[in-house]
Protein backbone atom coordinates (compact mmCIF):
# COMPACT_ATOMS: atom_id res chain seq x y z
CA UNK A 1 0.00 0.00 0.00
CA UNK A 2 1.39 3.37 -0.95
CA UNK A 3 1.55 6.43 1.25
CA UNK A 4 -1.92 7.90 1.58
CA UNK A 5 -1.12 10.89 3.79
CA UNK A 6 1.89 13.09 3.18
CA UNK A 7 0.83 16.02 5.35
CA UNK A 8 -1.60 16.30 8.28
CA UNK A 9 -1.61 20.03 9.09
CA UNK A 10 -2.60 21.57 5.76
CA UNK A 11 -4.30 24.72 7.15
CA UNK A 12 -6.86 24.42 4.33
CA UNK A 13 -9.61 23.99 6.92
CA UNK A 14 -8.87 27.28 8.65
CA UNK A 15 -11.71 28.91 6.71
CA UNK A 16 -14.31 26.53 8.21
CA UNK A 17 -14.50 24.21 5.22
CA UNK A 18 -13.33 20.63 4.74
CA UNK A 19 -12.42 18.62 1.67
CA UNK A 20 -14.43 15.57 0.63
CA UNK A 21 -13.00 12.56 -1.13
CA UNK A 22 -14.01 13.92 -4.54
CA UNK A 23 -11.98 17.13 -3.90
CA UNK A 24 -15.04 19.32 -3.35
CA UNK A 25 -15.07 21.55 -0.29
CA UNK A 26 -18.04 21.99 2.01
CA UNK A 27 -18.73 23.76 5.29
CA UNK A 28 -17.60 21.76 8.30
CA UNK A 29 -21.04 22.13 9.87
CA UNK A 30 -22.94 20.76 6.86
CA UNK A 31 -24.75 17.43 6.96
CA UNK A 32 -22.10 15.24 5.33
CA UNK A 33 -19.12 16.19 7.56
CA UNK A 34 -21.46 15.95 10.54
CA UNK A 35 -22.31 12.33 9.67
CA UNK A 36 -18.65 11.55 8.95
CA UNK A 37 -17.63 12.98 12.32
CA UNK A 38 -20.22 10.99 14.25
CA UNK A 39 -19.09 7.76 12.57
CA UNK A 40 -15.47 8.63 13.38
CA UNK A 41 -16.41 9.30 17.00
CA UNK A 42 -18.22 5.97 17.17
CA UNK A 43 -15.16 4.18 15.83
CA UNK A 44 -12.99 5.89 18.45
CA UNK A 45 -15.32 4.83 21.27
CA UNK A 46 -15.19 1.25 20.04
CA UNK A 47 -11.40 1.54 20.09
CA UNK A 48 -11.66 2.54 23.74
CA UNK A 49 -13.92 -0.45 24.44
CA UNK A 50 -11.28 -2.68 22.86
CA UNK A 51 -8.82 -1.54 25.56
CA UNK A 52 -10.79 -3.57 28.12
CA UNK A 53 -8.93 -6.71 29.14
CA UNK A 54 -12.10 -8.62 30.01
CA UNK A 55 -13.50 -8.82 26.48
CA UNK A 56 -14.13 -12.39 25.29
CA UNK A 57 -12.00 -13.20 22.26
CA UNK A 58 -15.01 -13.57 19.96
CA UNK A 59 -16.40 -10.18 20.98
CA UNK A 60 -12.99 -8.58 20.49
CA UNK A 61 -12.65 -9.98 16.96
CA UNK A 62 -16.18 -8.87 16.11
CA UNK A 63 -15.51 -5.32 17.29
CA UNK A 64 -12.27 -5.13 15.33
CA UNK A 65 -14.21 -6.14 12.20
CA UNK A 66 -16.81 -3.47 13.03
CA UNK A 67 -14.06 -0.85 13.24
CA UNK A 68 -12.94 -1.72 9.71
CA UNK A 69 -16.51 -1.54 8.44
CA UNK A 70 -17.04 1.82 10.09
CA UNK A 71 -13.90 3.05 8.35
CA UNK A 72 -15.45 1.84 5.07
CA UNK A 73 -18.67 3.62 5.99
CA UNK A 74 -16.78 6.84 6.69
CA UNK A 75 -15.06 6.52 3.32
CA UNK A 76 -18.40 6.08 1.60
CA UNK A 77 -19.78 9.15 3.33
CA UNK A 78 -16.74 11.18 2.28
CA UNK A 79 -17.37 10.62 -1.45
CA UNK A 80 -20.91 11.41 -2.65
CA UNK A 81 -22.26 8.58 -4.80
CA UNK A 82 -19.48 6.16 -3.82
CA UNK A 83 -20.22 2.66 -2.46
CA UNK A 84 -17.68 1.08 -0.10
CA UNK A 85 -19.70 -0.66 2.61
CA UNK A 86 -20.44 -4.19 1.39
CA UNK A 87 -23.67 -6.16 1.85
CA UNK A 88 -21.90 -8.84 3.90
CA UNK A 89 -21.14 -6.21 6.56
CA UNK A 90 -24.83 -6.00 7.41
CA UNK A 91 -25.13 -9.79 7.26
CA UNK A 92 -22.31 -10.09 9.81
CA UNK A 93 -24.26 -7.91 12.24
CA UNK A 94 -27.45 -9.93 11.74
CA UNK A 95 -25.58 -13.16 12.43
CA UNK A 96 -23.89 -11.72 15.52
CA UNK A 97 -27.21 -10.44 16.85
CA UNK A 98 -28.79 -13.86 16.45
CA UNK A 99 -25.81 -15.58 18.08
CA UNK A 100 -25.48 -13.36 21.15
CA UNK A 101 -29.22 -12.93 21.69
CA UNK A 102 -29.50 -16.70 21.94
CA UNK A 103 -27.10 -16.69 24.91
CA UNK A 104 -29.12 -14.17 26.96
CA UNK A 105 -32.24 -14.51 29.08
CA UNK A 106 -35.27 -12.60 27.91
CA UNK A 107 -35.49 -9.07 29.32
CA UNK A 108 -38.27 -8.61 31.85
CA UNK A 109 -37.40 -5.04 32.87
CA UNK A 110 -35.68 -1.98 31.45
CA UNK A 111 -31.96 -1.95 32.14
CA UNK A 112 -29.76 1.03 32.92
CA UNK A 113 -26.58 1.80 30.95
CA UNK A 114 -24.44 0.65 33.84
CA UNK A 115 -22.77 -2.37 35.39
CA UNK A 116 -19.19 -3.27 34.52
CA UNK A 117 -16.90 -0.72 32.91
CA UNK A 118 -16.82 -2.70 29.64
CA UNK A 119 -20.61 -2.93 29.51
CA UNK A 120 -20.97 0.77 30.29
CA UNK A 121 -18.55 1.65 27.48
CA UNK A 122 -20.56 -0.57 25.13
CA UNK A 123 -23.61 1.52 26.06
CA UNK A 124 -21.67 4.70 25.25
CA UNK A 125 -20.88 3.17 21.84
CA UNK A 126 -24.56 2.34 21.40
CA UNK A 127 -25.69 5.90 22.05
CA UNK A 128 -23.06 7.35 19.70
CA UNK A 129 -24.18 4.83 17.05
CA UNK A 130 -27.73 6.15 17.41
CA UNK A 131 -26.49 9.71 16.97
CA UNK A 132 -24.50 8.72 13.90
CA UNK A 133 -27.60 7.05 12.51
CA UNK A 134 -29.62 10.25 13.03
CA UNK A 135 -26.91 12.23 11.25
CA UNK A 136 -27.02 9.85 8.26
CA UNK A 137 -30.83 10.07 8.17
CA UNK A 138 -30.55 13.88 8.10
CA UNK A 139 -28.05 13.65 5.25
CA UNK A 140 -30.33 11.32 3.30
CA UNK A 141 -33.13 13.88 3.50
CA UNK A 142 -31.06 16.32 1.46
CA UNK A 143 -29.02 13.98 -0.76
CA UNK A 144 -29.78 10.76 -2.60
CA UNK A 145 -28.05 7.87 -0.83
CA UNK A 146 -28.45 4.13 -0.69
CA UNK A 147 -29.93 2.75 2.55
CA UNK A 148 -26.95 0.59 3.57
CA UNK A 149 -25.16 3.19 5.78
CA UNK A 150 -28.34 3.94 7.72
CA UNK A 151 -29.19 0.25 8.06
CA UNK A 152 -25.69 -0.65 9.24
CA UNK A 153 -25.73 1.95 12.03
CA UNK A 154 -29.23 0.97 13.11
CA UNK A 155 -28.28 -2.70 13.32
CA UNK A 156 -24.96 -1.90 15.00
CA UNK A 157 -26.65 0.05 17.80
CA UNK A 158 -28.88 -2.98 18.45
CA UNK A 159 -25.83 -5.23 18.54
CA UNK A 160 -24.01 -2.93 20.96
CA UNK A 161 -26.99 -3.10 23.33
CA UNK A 162 -26.84 -6.89 23.20
CA UNK A 163 -23.06 -6.88 23.67
CA UNK A 164 -23.45 -4.64 26.73
CA UNK A 165 -25.68 -7.31 28.23
CA UNK A 166 -23.17 -10.00 27.31
CA UNK A 167 -20.33 -8.03 28.91
CA UNK A 168 -22.33 -7.38 32.06
CA UNK A 169 -22.74 -11.12 32.46
CA UNK A 170 -19.11 -11.92 31.73
CA UNK A 171 -16.29 -11.69 34.24
CA UNK A 172 -12.62 -12.38 33.73
CA UNK A 173 -12.82 -15.13 36.38
CA UNK A 174 -15.69 -16.84 34.57
CA UNK A 175 -18.38 -15.73 37.02
CA UNK A 176 -21.48 -13.81 35.96
CA UNK A 177 -22.06 -10.16 36.65
CA UNK A 178 -25.40 -8.51 37.15
CA UNK A 179 -27.43 -6.21 34.97
CA UNK A 180 -28.72 -3.01 36.54
CA UNK A 181 -32.49 -2.73 36.28
CA UNK A 182 -34.46 0.50 36.22
CA UNK A 183 -36.85 0.99 39.11
CA UNK A 184 -39.64 3.55 38.98
CA UNK A 185 -39.95 3.18 42.75
CA UNK A 186 -36.42 4.40 43.40
CA UNK A 187 -37.27 7.98 42.45
CA UNK A 188 -40.42 7.85 44.55
CA UNK A 189 -38.39 6.71 47.57
CA UNK A 190 -35.81 9.42 46.98
CA UNK A 191 -38.49 12.11 46.91
CA UNK A 192 -40.38 10.87 49.96
CA UNK A 193 -40.23 13.13 53.04
CA UNK A 194 -37.49 12.09 55.40
CA UNK A 195 -38.15 11.77 59.15
CA UNK A 196 -36.40 14.37 61.31
CA UNK A 197 -33.05 13.36 62.69
CA UNK A 198 -32.28 13.57 66.39
CA UNK A 199 -29.64 16.11 67.33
Amino acid sequence: MGNRLSQIATRTGDDGTTGLGDNTRVSKDSARPHAMGDVDELNSHIGLLLCEDVLPDDVRELLIDVQHQLFNLGGELSIPGYELLQDDALLQLDQALAHYNATLPRLQEFILPAGTRAASQAHVCRTVARRAERAVVALQRSEAMRPAPRQYLNRLSDLLFVLARVLNRHRADGSEGAEVYWSSQRLARAQAPQPPQDD
